[in-house]
């Protein structure tokens, strides 16, 4: 991940309790976690650490999910092939285990409701996570601003958060929701399925009818360099796009 970390909350390492584990897509797990962070915004992360038994420690950022307050925060975590942390979230992890945290951290990827909209949130795999994080957050505070959020993903089943984004678009006049999946067929005539390229973001902006005021991208640096390029070609003004980079799949 990188970001500016101007805006953080405690950096000193804190306890953290799982409350419950529970499957996003077939990689991708929530999990819930019980610990006094600051409220922050949404658009943060925070740090995890684990320490195994013979004092080795790993370490890896992970952004928020759940909107900002609260004592059970929300982390939406990609199993990596390669990891040193995924894996214990996927394997071992279980409701009362406890780990260290640190944050929310973060300044430059955040949302707030005095910044208003329209907001064009665009994400690959599991970096749609601060993207919900920042929808959960307009549902309370600026419903009325509207949000565009474009989801990539392999198929339809490794699209995190899906049901919960249709039902909020089902709901809400001003949100809109659009899956693009790479490997399999879509199930809406709204989706698309093939990358993300030049041209679906055109016609997806030109349906939407909303000129962005800001436009967040997250996910994997093949990906976020393609929506990058897609939204200047649009000629969207690169000084509205903050972008986010993770190491897992796009």
């Amino acid at each position: 991940m990188t970001g500016d970390d101007s805006i953080a909350g405690p950096i000193r390492w804190q306890q953290a309790v799982i409350q419950r584990i529970v499957a996003q897509t077939p990689r991708i797990v929530s999990v819930f976690l019980q610990a006094p962070l600051a409220r922050g915004v949404a658009g943060q992360h925070v740090d995890v650490r684990l320490t195994a038994d013979d004092g080795y420690q790993a370490q890896r950022s992970y952004s928020i999910a759940s909107p900002p307050g609260g004592d059970v925060f929300e982390l939406a975590i990609e199993r990596l092939g390669d990891g040193e942390v995924s894996p214990y979230f996927h394997e071992i992890a279980r409701p009362g285990d406890t780990i260290e945290v640190r944050g929310p951290i973060g300044g430059h990827f955040i949302w707030r409701a005095p910044d208003g909209g329209p907001v064009m949130l665009v994400g690959g795999g599991s970096g749609v996570v601060p993207l919900v994080a920042i929808l959960r957050d307009w549902l309370t505070t600026e419903p009325k601003t509207p949000v565009l959020l474009v989801h990539s993903a392999r198929t339809w089943e490794e699209l995190a958060f899906r049901d919960e984004l249709l039902d909020h678009e089902e709901r809400h006049s001003e949100f809109t929701f659009v899956a693009i999946t790479t490997r399999g067929p879509r199930k809406r005539a709204t989706d698309f399925e093939r990358r993300l390229a030049p041209s679906i973001l055109l016609e997806v902006m030109m349906r939407w009818g909303f000129t962005p005021r800001h436009v967040y991208v997250c996910g994997s640096n093949a990906f976020v360099e393609a929506a990058d390029t897609s939204l200047v070609a649009q000629s969207v003004p690169t000084a509205i796009i903050r972008t986010e980079r993770y190491g897992g799949a796009g």
